[in-house]
Formats: C-alpha cells, sequence, structure tokens
C-alpha cells in the first residue's frame, strides 16, 4: 500500500509518467499475489487498489506508455482470475 501511495503522489507530476514508481507497486503486487496463493481473505485496501486499475490509469491521464496497461491488465486478471493472461496464438483474426 506504500508504493501504491508513492505512485500516486508521483502521478502528480503531470510532465512525465512515473513508470519506475508504478513498476514498484506493480512488482509488490505481484509478490503479494504469489504470497498469499488460494487464500480466500484479501486486505480491503489491496482489492480497491487492483480492482478497475486499468480504468483508473486511462482516466487519469490521457497518454500512457502501453507497457503500463498490458502491466495493469496483467495484474488485474492475475489477482482475479488467478492466472496471467496469455494471447499467443490465441489473438482474435484480424489482430
Amino acid at each position: 500500500m506504500d508504493l501504491w501511495c508513492s505512485f500516486q503522489l508521483a502521478l502528480s507530476n503531470k510532465r512525465t509518467y512515473p513508470s519506475a514508481e508504478f513498476n514498484s507497486f506493480a512488482a509488490s503486487a505481484r509478490r503479494y499475489i504469489q504470497a498469499l496463493g488460494r487464500e480466500p481473505l484479501i486486505h480491503r485496501e489491496v482489492v480497491n487498489a487492483i480492482n478497475g486499475l486499468v480504468e483508473f490509469l486511462t482516466v487519469e491521464r490521457e497518454r500512457l506508455p502501453d507497457a503500463i496497461i498490458l502491466e495493469a491488465n496483467r495484474l488485474e486478471c492475475l489477482f482475479f482470475s488467478g492466472q496471467e493472461p496469455q494471447f499467443d496464438g490465441d489473438d482474435p483474426l484480424g489482430l
């Protein structure tokens, strides 16, 4: 949660996107998910931070790095479905 707060504070800098702060948050979220395993009880603040993360990021800034959106999507899927999305060969036609 400390890294989530640091990332949100860094978002106030409108010149550059705080990729380093987001990556630190994402790494800590992955460690939390890995340590949590299949535990049914999850800390409410962690759920609030990860639920809707993609939407939060896209609404907060008009332009942001694609890698940030991809990582946020991976975190949501990993956290809520228990598996990381893999689209190799499963892409819809035309993509």
